[in-house]
């Protein structure tokens, strides 16, 4: 395999012009994102500079508690971010996110670092961070999708709610239509993308890799076995972000706090 092309900063630069296309369609038809696009680059660039300075620190330490409490910093920006964008009382739910986030990521990152790629030291910088990352990553989209859904639906449609648990009795059962459109709405994206991988699209992963110089037969088997620890993460992470909410967001009669959403 060819070594790597290096891509010069002036180079990286001028890779920012393309920007002007979009930001051309925004100006002609008046959609006022632009400042929001503009400070989103600038935050993007700012955050992955410093994180290729602290990322080759870490990797050059390798340090299992320093990984460990990067995994934790990572898993708190996304609670938050979640929480932010759901529109959410941080009150209940950064205890249940956070637990939900950090239980998805010790059973994937067990499964998969222990049994699939068993590295020698499990929390090698180079597998242990970057795996869980994008665990992390894709849950959070998948997260915020699904929360959405879940407590848009009982809020607009409270009377499905109270009818079902009137003639029922049964909490569980009256919550189970709003969860299975929460699950379905946050999952498809995913469903999707997995149902075109490779005919449509090459994921980052795999696209990484091989422009790393990694075989594509590597490649293609490091993306299969990311797709599955993604795929299942999120479901995790979706599934008791919902559950572990629901120990708290609901009254002694069973009704949805007034206060839970902002």
């Amino acid at each position: 395999m060819k070594e790597i092309i290096d891509i010069q900063l002036f180079d990286l630069g001028l890779a920012f012009l393309i920007m002007l296309i979009p930001i051309s369609f925004f100006l002609y038809f008046r959609v006022k994102i632009v400042k929001s696009v503009l400070i989103a680059l600038s935050r993007m660039i700012l955050q992955l500079g410093l994180i290729a300075v602290y990322l080759d620190k870490i990797f050059e330490l390798n340090s299992a508690y320093l990984n460990t409490a990067w995994v934790f910093l990572m898993i708190s920006v996304g609670v938050t971010t979640a929480i932010k964008r759901v529109g959410l009382n941080w009150r209940y739910f950064v205890l249940p996110l956070f637990l939900s986030s950090l239980t998805a990521v010790l059973i994937i990152d067990s499964f998969f670092l222990g049994l699939v790629i068993k590295p020698d030291y499990f929390f090698d910088a180079r597998y242990f961070v970057p795996i869980t990352g994008m665990i992390l990553g894709n849950s959070l989209n998948h997260n915020i999708v699904g929360l959405t859904t879940y407590f848009k639906g009982l809020k607009e449609k409270r009377e499905l709610y109270f009818f079902i648990l009137t003639n029922t009795g049964n909490s569980k059962l009256a919550i189970r239509p709003f969860i299975n459109e929460a699950v379905k709405r946050g999952l498809n994206p995913m469903i999707a993308t997995m149902t075109v991988i490779g005919l449509i699209s090459l994921p980052g992963v795999m696209t990484g890799q091989i422009l790393g110089g990694s075989s594509p037969v590597i490649a293609i088997k490091y993306q299969v076995m990311i797709m599955l620890a993604i795929f299942t993460g999120s479901t995790m992470n979706l599934f008791l972000s919902i559950l572990f909410s629901n120990r708290f967001i609901f009254d002694k009669y069973n009704r949805l706090k007034k206060e839970v959403l902002k």
